[in-house]
Order: structure tokens, then C-alpha cells, then sequence
């Protein structure tokens, strides 16, 4: 992966990888997070995504939002706020994908423009800057937070 200059958007599975256990991530993966060449963002969806999960009682989710996005500033993450025009771009999209925080993050990536790095190969359908990558197996960055 280039690393210069880029503009990378952490899907909420990753985002949660590198604040809780980076070392799950693909070595260049932590090398471009930790490049202050690059910008790396979070959404706000994906703050609203472990709210909701946390709120229904998943297990997987045993965390506070708060403490994801206090954990994403301090690490000199940026927050990207949902906008009117991410909505637009989400009612034009195909249905690839049903997930809607999905969705969402590849609007918000396309309107940047960042890549959105991702664990699911399924948002490869919609644009090239959907960066699949790939935890070590049988490691799981939730309930450690």
C-alpha cells in the first residue's frame, strides 16, 4: 500500500482493530496508521454503529462510543461528520451491500476522497478506493476495551 500523502477512512472493524489491538492489523496497515504523512479518519457512523450494537446488548460490542472516539482523537485520528451529501450519494448507490453504516462509509470515502480500509471484500464492488485487508486469524479486537 502507498502511504504518502494518503487519506485513509477505517471502517468501524478496523477502526476498532487499531485503537484496541493494532497488532491484529497487517504490518503495513500499522505502518500507515502510524505515518504522519497520512490523514486517517473515523466516521461518526461508525460511532452511531457500536452505540447501537453496544445499546442492544452484543456481547462483541462491550464498549462505549465515547471512549472509541476519546481513544480515536487521542491518537490524532480525524473525525468526519455525516453530511447531507453522504445521504445523497448512499440513494444512488447499488445494492451490493445491505449493510447500511457500510454504505455510508463508502459514500464518505468517495467524497473525501480517501480509501476506506475494510475488512469485508463485498465493498470492493462499489469503487477502487475500498482497501480490503485481512486481521490474523482467530483474533478479535473486541471486549478488550
Amino acid at each position: 500500500m502507498t502511504t504518502l500523502g494518503q487519506k485513509w477512512l477505517l471502517d468501524t472493524n478496523v477502526l476498532l482493530a487499531a485503537l484496541i489491538k493494532p497488532e491484529i492489523l497487517p504490518l503495513d496497515t500499522q505502518m500507515l496508521l502510524q505515518n504522519p504523512v497520512s490523514t486517517v479518519y473515523f466516521s461518526a457512523a461508525s460511532l452511531w454503529e457500536i452505540a447501537i450494537k453496544h445499546s442492544l446488548g452484543r456481547d462483541s460490542f462491550d464498549f462505549l462510543p465515547e471512549d472509541i472516539h476519546r481513544l480515536a482523537l487521542q491518537t490524532g485520528f480525524t473525525e468526519l461528520p455525516i453530511a447531507a451529501n453522504h445521504s445523497y450519494a448512499v440513494a444512488r448507490m447499488a445494492w451490493h451491500h445491505r449493510d447500511p453504516f457500510d454504505r455510508l462509509l463508502v459514500a464518505q470515502a468517495q467524497s473525501i476522497p480517501a480509501y476506506l480500509l475494510t475488512t469485508d471484500g463485498e465493498l470492493e464492488r462499489y469503487t477502487e478506493l475500498v482497501k480490503r485487508i485481512e486481521v490474523k486469524p482467530g483474533r478479535d479486537c473486541r471486549n478488550q476495551a
